[in-house]
């Protein structure tokens, strides 16, 4: 991989030179007062501002060089507006046809304007990034705080460019009104929907939505699967997906995903009735629940290192196991045994493959689709969640079969074992598995780019955030310490152990897996005491309860697409997640029991205000976590994706055990004592947001 000082050097505009970001000078800088601070103990506070005054120098050479060049290009569309007026009045098809390919010439040239703030954007983060691990994240801190939110911010500029935006508006524009629109007049405003043709404007759409990171519906649905690209691949390595990917095989994967989903919730309306018909406490009906979690917290290690090697033997091992795990879960009724019951769970946690579907997506699915085959992945997950209690509260009967029993508690072992063996046919069937890389195939640089994960568009400083210690030759053949793209080969590998993962861990990491913790352990806490509490406090039916857990499941994608579509357009992610921390919390407040009447109203309030924050929260936690996560956390077996859904597991396997030795309390204590923890790690988590804000940008 070509590091960031090379590439800036090779891919500049020769006559805007002098103009881009001095990143060799800053790297330099940053060596010099590192060495100065150990040598002869210089004041650090004298050091930053020595070196925030170079960067405020360096930021404003680029943004004023930003704005002249802004005025050009509005100078050039303005003439050419012009001309074009003239033409409506008098068509020629020769003056049209150079009009147009004039309109397109500007648009090439904002692309190298693009191009241009892209690299000195990408500049600064890097250079901010090198301060931070040097310096302890002082500066990141220092600088953002003082320049970022300040109203004549030049730092802002180069990171918002709404001057940049308006001139691709004007350039988009006019080149639609060449196109043929089918006797339709109507400007892009009108039909925003609408796709431009010109392959000028695709360019430029493609090079704002790295420069913006611009949020939609679609890729914030994507950023819950955590599928993380850490750089943009290049034509090659996509060309390397084209050949790998299998539209059966993807469908498949989410298949799986949906199964496993429905799975999982499809026993809860139930598992308190099936461990009393055990003769078991009403609130075993949390070991019931979280055993598959305690097993998946092991599965999900040994899928992801399966997957280095192969997607459709894991998935094969899967299914078969999911198959005996649901037909052990149905027997246990007609065996009386709640150890039989429990192994069935255990059995149904060990198949877990979602480390297998999310490495399918990200090394498999090409560039293109891949945020949509990442949107469907969480779709499959939202939907299998909304299906399972669903479906559940379909299976209200009882009758024998022979010597086996078919009712509400085991009807849903039955069904899902009947189909995990229908998916095993088709699967076995129907999966083609790709052609894995290997170091003979490729080169190293290549061999490392075929882990890339999940398409994001990144740019300014939400490329992850990159911890490395290894000493490399830098241009002029000094040495100094880099960042991923300018570190040796040896830094860019995919972390080998839990404890190389642990390591890379920066402080703001660790605070958005304690988020993810947290809103995992609150959701469990509801989902899974839900048919225990209205049983006990509004004597539901299992129908009932059923029905207001589908509701809550149902909430996730309308959820997600008002975030996705509006509400990330308008406030910071930081922002979002710190509103939706609070919300959350508000939720847990509200659920507790302070007098003795406990109304329907103020528990199904409370939870839809603490299951909806928490939705909101994960995707805008997930997203920052995807920012500041090292690269070498993108691929190999201990990766991202790996850690978010170890956080997620435990925090399930803590909560359901939670709810369990809560039983052994009075039953009006319930509770509250289930909500108490969830109260507590949601202040901690606020507090440690507050702690890293000014790093989550």
């Amino acid at each position: 991989m070509v590091n960031f000082g090379k590439r800036l050097m090779a891919d500049q505009v020769q006559e805007w030179k002098g103009y881009y970001i001095n990143y060799k000078l800053m790297k330099k800088k940053v060596k010099q007062y590192v060495q100065q601070t150990q040598a002869v103990g210089n004041d650090r506070r004298q050091v930053l501002k020595e070196f925030s005054r170079m960067l405020d120098d360096q930021i404003e050479k680029i943004v004023l060089f930003l704005l002249e060049q802004q005025g050009l290009l509005a100078s050039r569309i303005q003439k050419l507006g012009e001309q074009r007026t003239i033409l409506l009045e008098q068509p020629d098809m020769s003056q049209i046809y150079q009009l147009r390919e004039a309109y397109r010439a500007v648009g090439h040239d904002l692309l190298k304007l693009l191009r241009f703030v892209e690299m000195n954007a990408t500049g600064i983060r890097k250079i901010l990034k090198k301060f931070d691990k040097r310096f302890g994240y002082r500066f990141t801190d220092y600088y953002v705080t003082t320049r970022a939110n300040h109203p004549y911010s030049q730092l802002q500029q180069v990171f918002k460019h709404v001057g940049i935006v308006a001139v691709v508006g004007a350039l988009s524009r006019n080149l639609a009104d060449f196109q043929d629109r089918q006797g339709s007049y109507l400007s892009i405003y009108d039909q925003p929907s609408v796709p431009l043709k010109d392959p000028v404007i695709d360019q430029i759409n493609a090079s704002v939505d790295r420069l913006t990171h611009s949020t939609n519906f679609l890729q914030f649905l994507g950023q819950h699967a955590l599928i993380v690209q850490e750089d943009i691949p290049s034509a090659a390595e996509d060309h390397v997906d084209d050949q790998r990917y299998h539209f059966m095989s993807l469908l498949l994967n989410l298949a799986n995903t949906f199964l496993y989903m429905v799975n999982t919730y499809i026993i809860v309306p139930t598992a308190d009735d099936y461990s009393l018909s055990l003769g078991a406490a009403a609130t075993v009906c949390g070991v019931i629940i979280g055993s598959m979690a305690v097993a998946q917290v092991f599965s999900s290690i040994y899928f992801s290192a399966w997957s280095n090697k192969s997607y459709f033997r894991p998935l094969v091992f899967s299914s078969i196991m999911l198959f005996m795990g649901n037909m052990l879960y149905a027997l246990a009724y007609d065996l009386n045994s709640i150890a039989i019951l429990l192994i069935g769970r255990l059995l149904c946690g060990l198949g877990s493959a979602r480390a297998v579907n999310r490495r399918y997506i990200s090394d498999c699915v090409p560039l293109k689709i891949r945020m949509q085959a990442s949107a469907g992945f969480v779709s499959a997950s939202a939907l299998g969640m909304a299906c399972g209690p669903a479906l559940a509260g379909l299976l209200q009967t009882n009758f024998k079969l022979y010597s086996l029993t078919f009712n509400q508690n085991t009807l849903p072992g039955w069904v899902m074992s009947l189909a995990w063996l229908v998916y095993l046919v088709w699967l076995w069937i129907s999966f083609k598995e790709p052609v894995h890389d290997t170091k003979e195939d490729l080169p190293p640089q290549d061999v490392d780019a075929g882990r890339l994960e999940n398409e994001r568009l990144e740019s300014g400083l939400v490329q992850p955030l990159l911890v490395n210690s290894k000493e490399k030759q830098d241009e002029d053949g000094e040495q100094d310490f880099d960042d991923s793209e300018e570190a040796s080969e040896e830094s860019h590998r995919p972390a080998t152990s839990i404890a190389s993962a642990y390591r890379l861990l920066t402080p703001s990491v660790k605070v958005q897996l304690l988020i993810y913790f947290m809103l995992k352990y609150a959701m469990e806490i509801l989902l899974s005491e839900s048919s225990v509490v209205t049983t006990l406090y509004f004597s539901w039916s299992t129908s009932t309860v059923a029905i207001f857990l589908a509701i809550l499941g149902l909430t996730v994608l309308p959820v997600n697409a008002i975030v996705g579509s509006y509400l990330t357009n308008m406030f910071e992610d930081r922002q979002i997640l710190l509103a939706s921390e609070f919300m959350v919390l508000v939720g847990i407040i509200l659920s507790f029991r302070v007098t003795r009447l406990y109304s329907v109203p103020q528990y199904v309030c409370s939870a839809l205000i603490t299951f909806v924050s928490a939705e909101v929260l994960e995707g805008v936690n997930l997203s920052l976590l995807s920012q500041v996560m090292s690269s070498r956390l993108a691929r190999g077996t201990y990766n991202g994706g790996l850690l978010s859904t170890e956080a997620g597991t435990l925090a399930r396997v803590v909560a359901d055990g939670t709810i369990t030795l809560a039983g052994y309390l009075d039953e009006d204590q319930l509770l509250n004592v289930t909500l108490l923890p969830s109260l507590l790690i949601c202040l901690a988590s606020i507090a440690a947001t507050f702690f890293t804000y000014n790093t989550m940008y």
